[in-house]
């Protein structure tokens, strides 16, 4: 059937149901091809608002209530404005003159009833005109709904006599339905964090995005009685380029939340991880290079909403001055011959500051940082600063007035990622410096980097501005007293900078970083010392994080090697401060007292190594010597003799003297000999204080050595939802092993916050370790804990520890259900031994260090043993469901 017989038996059918539905199908079908295609998506947001108008129409006027000039059929909020997307909702107001008549009362109901047997989402009140404006005055939603209607079907008068009364103080003044708004969109924005760079944002609420530009639009109707926003023009308020970028950005926006609601078929504003790919493809993003076709797409959204962000600064500031500061006289001070503070945002003396003097665009930032009183920039200088940011070329870059200022501000103390921030968001920052311009809204489709690259730089200057102050002292205690020793904070704040501004290049981000902040150093006239220590800090930010996460820092030739990569002292104090920053600003949940810990650890060791002199070899014998005879001292105090201690320390290795402190090694010691010959597991639990545990639950388990003893554990320790952060596996030339993992739980607490879990663990171990005979059953068990997102193949490395005479076996895979028992089975069909192993789950990814031998204690040297490995540890993992 043609469209026009279906509306004909909409209006004339015992039934139009089947009809309006058909109608509606192909309605949508036809938009949804046409917007694959390319179509207009402004077009097609309003045929539907039409497609929807006809139908609503030919079913109101089946009934006999329609013929009344007391009653209308009106559409409100975003279908008020003639607006719907695939799945939006549609908000209708039946509006009555004085209240529904008795006749009318079953029609309507058959009418509404009909709705919902469309499947329509649909959104309906009933009411009189009294109730409106009482609903109004006590509601600011209901109000604002009703600042945009339009009249279906019914007289379009009635409508138009509520409208003038909805518009008029009677329902709410100007004033305080500004106030009301702002304060809503404060709350929303709060919400979203304050941040329009959201790893999963909501294209309709996070700041930036269509909630904000329609509560520009509905403010301006209140204040102006304007039915569109287009006739903002018209007052002056927005420029000609303005109403570009407002218009561009909703038109961008619109595309995203079109395409989104396709994808999911159902009224979605979320750009979910699930469907960004898909939007990005359905868009036309392809890859470049080394950089997908979604992160592009969301790059173009993060770069919309700031510039929709600070457009809306201007507007609303405008608001503030018309409505709340109307009638008040300024309160003005002079700051110097081009700047003053009005009302506590500063402002240029005139228009033209900026085209006689552009050292000023960066001058006016440096007041800010220099006077934290000020709120922000006044909208007229705003638009003067955008005005003249074509002025920002290679020539102002190196002006000597304008470097001198930048090093002014970096040099200011003050929150300086608020001040840099402000430059980012004015557009400022990315063209005084071009290669940060590049990684604004730029981001990394995983689950590990949270934020755009812009925006975690950003966060680490922030946490970097911080340490200066007391209240982070528990947070980050050793680097808030480092950086009380930097002789300068600038170079600091410079690495920060710069550490990741060569992301999406290609190539080794840390090397090209240093290129540029070399020439960043060069341009602003560092001493070459400073110039070389900015260099190296960008171009080894990773090596203590890597140093600590992915090697075995308990092994003192590591920390000799480490050591050895500092120049001096200053550079260890800036690299472990910029790390720490660095790390706690990627993830939150990166930032832990386990992560701590270890940094903490390489520094202490590194800075002792560097006191002692780094070409001194480390006596590994006399460190073994030492620790065992501490760990004897205390065991002695503890009434033990070296009868019972020496049987004991004769079946472990060296290592194990190496790795644990002389404290653990004393309590795990006293522990076996209170055990004795007790054939049942010993499993000891603590939460521990101080050291590279500190905060966590550590679980010795010393039983007799077991094949496959390592993938039962770790199943069980997983089945029991248990985070294991950190594993080591002492080889035993006796019958005995003694193993150690570091846990917490889903909460991220250690155990002792609930001592009756403690327990339980303790003898659910010890109950399903005792008979070997059971470890095939456990380790296939299904582990509770999945994740869903971001599928990509695991890789598998290897390299050999010449010192320690092991092979390192790297594993990059996505987080699954009993991985490390899947590792553990891998291992033992090979009959590969496990010595150590570095646990680390980065959002998604889990990247696990394992040191292995063969099963006579020597490293893996037959590439096809390593082959096979690898091939079935690939194999294994990615068929994990």
């Amino acid at each position: 059937m043609d469209r026009s017989e279906l509306e004909s038996r909409i209006s004339n059918d015992t039934s139009p149901v089947f009809a309006a539905r058909e109608l509606l199908r192909e309605s949508y079908n036809a938009d949804a091809e046409a917007f694959r295609q390319g179509a207009d998506v402004r077009a097609l947001v309003h045929a539907r608002a039409n497609t929807i108008d006809k139908v609503l129409r030919l079913i109101w006027n089946r009934y006999p209530f329609s013929r009344s000039s007391d009653i209308a059929l009106v559409a409100v909020g975003g279908y008020g404005r003639g607006e719907l997307h695939p799945h939006s909702d549609i908000d209708l107001l039946i509006l009555t003159r004085h209240g529904i008549e008795e006749a009318w009362q079953d029609d309507l109901g058959a009418f509404v009833t009909l709705l919902w047997d469309l499947k329509l989402d649909i959104g309906h009140s009933v009411r009189s005109m009294e109730e409106c404006l009482s609903s109004a005055r006590q509601d600011i939603t209901i109000l604002t709904n009703l600042l945009e209607t339009r009249t279906i079907a019914g007289p379009d008068g009635l409508r138009a006599e509520l409208s003038e009364l909805v518009y008029s103080d009677e329902v709410s003044s100007d004033r305080d339905y500004f106030l009301a708004k702002r304060e809503e969109q404060q709350q929303r924005h709060k919400k979203y964090g304050d941040t329009e760079y959201n790893l999963e944002p909501n294209v309709k609420g996070s700041p930036g995005a269509l909630r904000d530009i329609q509560t520009i639009g509905w403010i301006t109707k209140r204040h102006f009685g304007l039915q569109n926003i287009a006739d903002l023009t018209r007052f002056s308020i927005l420029t000609e380029e303005e109403h570009q970028i407002l218009h561009q950005g909703e038109t961008f926006l619109w595309q995203l939340r079109y395409g989104l609601q396709l994808i999911a078929d159902r009224n979605e504003n979320r750009l979910l991880f699930d469907h960004q790919r898909a939007l990005a493809e359905m868009l036309g993003y392809k890859d470049e290079g080394k950089r997908l076709g979604v992160e592009l797409m969301m790059q173009s959204y993060y770069r919309t909403v700031l510039a929709l962000a600070e457009l809306a600064d201007v507007i609303l500031q405008y608001y503030d001055e018309a409505i709340i500061g109307e009638g008040s006289e300024d309160e003005i001070r002079p700051l110097n011959k081009r700047f003053q503070i009005r009302n506590l945002y500063i402002e240029a003396i005139n228009n033209q500051v900026f085209a006689y003097a552009p050292y000023a665009i960066m001058e006016i930032f440096v007041l800010m940082a220099q006077h934290p009183e000020i709120k922000g920039i006044r909208a007229t200088t705003i638009r003067s600063l955008r005005a003249h940011r074509h002025l920002i070329d290679d020539a102002f870059r190196s002006d000597l007035a304008v470097t001198t200022l930048f090093m002014e501000l970096l040099r200011t103390p003050h929150a300086l990622d608020q001040t840099l921030s402000a430059m980012k968001k004015y557009n400022v920052l990315g063209r005084y410096l071009p290669e940060f311009g590049q990684i604004i809204g730029q981001m990394q489709h995983d689950l590990f980097h949270i934020y755009t690259v812009d925006a975690h730089t950003m966060r680490v200057i922030r946490n970097m501005a911080r340490l200066n102050s007391t209240d982070v002292r528990n947070e980050y205690p050793l680097a808030s007293r480092l950086i009380h020793r930097l002789p300068k904070l600038e170079t600091l704040f410079i690495a920060g900078l710069y550490h990741d501004v060569a992301k999406g290049r290609g190539g080794d981000h840390s090397e090209l970083g240093a290129i540029d902040a070399e020439a960043f150093c060069e341009r602003h006239h560092l001493s070459e010392r400073d110039t070389q220590l900015v260099s190296w800090l960008v171009e080894n930010h990773l090596l203590m994080s890597m140093t600590a996460q992915r090697k075995d820092i308990s092994d003192p030739d590591i920390i000799q090697a480490f050591a050895r990569a500092m120049p001096s002292q200053a550079h260890l104090d800036y690299l472990y401060i910029l790390t720490v920053c660095d790390i706690s600003a990627t993830n939150p949940k990166l930032w832990n007292t386990w992560r701590a810990s270890l940094l903490r650890q390489l520094y202490i060791e590194a800075k002792r190594a560097l006191r002692r002199g780094t070409d001194t070899p480390v006596d590994r014998q006399a460190w073994i010597r030492a620790t065992r005879e501490e760990a004897r001292q205390i065991l002695h105090a503890q009434n033990m003799t070296d009868e019972q201690i020496d049987p004991i320390w004769e079946t472990v290795d060296e290592d194990y003297f190496l790795q644990d402190s002389t404290v653990d090694i004393a309590w795990q010691t006293a522990a076996i000999i209170r055990h004795g010959d007790n054939p049942d597991p010993l499993v000891l639990i603590r939460d521990t204080r101080g050291g590279p545990t500190d905060g966590y639950s550590q679980i010795i388990i010393y039983m007799k050595d077991r094949v496959a003893l390592f993938a039962a554990t770790t199943a069980v320790l997983e089945q029991l939802n248990l985070n294991i952060v950190d594993a080591r596996i002492n080889s035993s030339e006796g019958p005995h092993s003694i193993s150690s993992y570091v846990v917490l739980d889903e909460q991220g607490q250690p155990l002792g916050v609930d001592p009756a879990r403690k327990e339980r663990v303790r003898k659910r171990l010890i109950e399903e370790l005792d008979d070997p005979e059971d470890y095939p059953d456990i380790i296939h068990r299904r582990t509770p804990r999945q994740l869903k997102h971001f599928a990509f193949p695991t890789e598998v490395t290897f390299s050999n520890d010449t010192i320690n005479q092991r092979t390192v076996m790297e594993v990059i895979t996505p987080d699954r259900p009993g991985l490390l028992a899947r590792i553990g089975q891998v291992l033992l069909e090979h009959r590969v031994r496990l010595t150590n192993a570095k646990i680390a789950t980065l959002g998604e990814r889990v990247e696990d260090v394992f040191f292995i031998t063969d099963e006579h204690g020597e490293p893996l040297r037959d590439p096809g043993v390593c082959q096979a490995l690898q091939q079935d540890l690939c194999k294994m993992l990615d068929d994990i469901q």
